[in-house]
């Protein structure tokens, strides 16, 4: 194959991780949560600082997020019991988040997605 024909944009990668994932918005969160949903913030901590926290989230920064949900990582967090945990992933826009819920998905976590428009969408919504 041909360097042009492998090729993608992140556009296209997006794309792709969201055609994957079914989205939560921001509103539907709360309830989400009640369900028994692990809501995850990826933002790093000088984000987080400058935009806020998000009460109840669960701190993964992105670079260790696959090893602490995989159920069969050494490394994994209580919550990640077994592949039908519903992980909702949380960046500062929605985009980060979408990559991370594809991940998470790749590796069996099939429940696994994000919020739409991010922690700025949910922001409103915290209590």
């Amino acid at each position: 194959m041909s360097e042009s024909r492998q090729a993608k944009t992140i556009a296209d990668v997006l794309a792709d991780a969201r055609s994957r994932i079914d989205r939560v918005e921001a509103a539907d969160v709360a309830g989400e949560l009640a369900a028994g949903a692990v809501l995850v913030d990826i933002r790093p901590a000088a984000q987080r600082a400058e935009e806020g926290e998000a009460a109840g989230a669960l701190v993964i920064e992105r670079n260790v997020l696959e090893w602490r949900c995989d159920p069969a990582s050494d490394a994994r967090i209580a919550p990640a019991v077994d592949h039908d945990v519903r992980w909702i992933i949380l960046c500062s826009q929605g985009y980060t988040s979408s990559l991370a819920a594809a991940a998470l998905q790749d590796l069996g976590l099939h429940r696994a997605t994000d919020v739409v428009g991010g922690y700025e969408a949910l922001a409103p919504h915290l209590d």
